[in-house]
């Protein structure tokens, strides 16, 4: 975040939202990522895509990589800010809503920046020091509704029209809603305001933190004769027909015995949910230890154990 980044003359020369970087204007990666999230500085993103790979040229050849692993199957970049007006350049709303769920979900720090409404940065240049404002374009922040506005960003040139990706959380559950081509800047606002309520409105979040209790379970061999389980993390699931969880049924599908060795984190069963027989999801079970194959010495000190623990008829009976 501390990294300086060199302004080219190319950034420099950038058009549409800006926030009028100077060549050879040093200014830190955070304070760049504030200018591209917030204020959609076109010469910010530029200088950003320069210094990750060396020129804009292959900051696009690295965004249509990604894009590609994304599955994001109808996009194509020819340039890292949009300004372009080549007709190969393209996105989908779903492409841009994908896109938006790697970032919140990998990098969820943006929501750091693209909530601010205001900031300011400092030019320091030749010509001497000066502070510059910069206001956030995402007026779905101030508007009045039922959930959590967290971002993300707005943009907008003469062949797009007016586009949105907006994000937003309520009762746990974070939603994205996307506007493309509206036609005009307040239309993209009220219109991800009502995706979001829509989706609100259907949307549940069933989250189980606890599961069935777990027994042990046989192990073959082994020089433990069991071992102990515990769950992979929790189990959530969202519906999007305002289901009743209530009526949610939980079933514990084990393995009957694991023959030694047994690795700990080793998938023994899962717990199954389901509601009205269709099957939500399953939670592994794992075991919670290692068990080690029993060797020679073990199955001998096991014979002798359970001789001595037989009853003294039996003992007596036995020779």
């Amino acid at each position: 975040m501390e990294d300086q980044v060199v302004t080219s003359a190319y950034a420099k020369s950038m058009g549409g939202s800006q926030v009028f970087l100077e060549e050879g204007e040093k200014q830190t990666v955070e304070t760049l990522i504030k200018c591209i999230v917030i204020a959609s500085g076109n010469d910010a993103s530029v200088a950003m895509a320069e210094y990750i790979a060396g020129s804009e040229e292959r900051f696009v050849e690295m965004m249509n990589e990604r894009a590609a692993g994304l599955g994001m199957t109808g996009t194509w970049f020819t340039d890292c800010c949009g300004l372009t007006e080549d007709p190969a350049h393209r996105t989908t709303a779903r492409d841009i809503a994908v896109m938006s769920r790697e970032l919140i979900n990998s990098y969820p720090q943006i929501h750091e920046y693209s909530t601010i409404w205001m900031d300011t940065i400092t030019h320091e240049t030749k010509q001497g020091t000066k502070e510059f404002g910069l206001s956030n374009t995402n007026r779905l922040l101030k508007m009045a509704v039922n959930f959590q506005v967290t971002g993300l960003k707005t943009g907008s040139t003469s062949a797009a029209k007016y586009c949105l990706s907006a994000t937003a959380e309520k009762d746990g559950v974070r939603l994205i809603a996307v506007v493309m081509a509206a036609p005009d800047y307040k239309a993209r606002f009220s219109d991800a305001a009502a995706l979001l309520n829509y989706g609100y409105g259907v949307c549940r979040l069933y989250e189980d933190k606890e599961g069935l209790p777990l027994p042990q379970l046989e192990v073959r061999n082994g020089r433990e004769s069991c071992v102990p389980l515990a769950y992979s993390g929790s189990f959530s699931y969202l519906g999007t027909r305002g289901e009743d969880f209530s009526q949610v049924e939980k079933e514990l599908v084990l393995e009957e015995s694991l023959s030694a060795p047994v690795e700990q984190g080793e998938q023994a069963g899962v717990l199954r949910y389901t509601l009205a027989g269709k099957v939500l999801g399953e939670l592994p079970v794992v075991t919670a230890a290692g068990v080690e194959r029993a060797g020679f010495g073990d199955c001998l000190a096991g014979a002798w154990k359970r001789f001595f623990q037989a009853s003294p008829p039996e003992r007596a009976a036995g020779m």
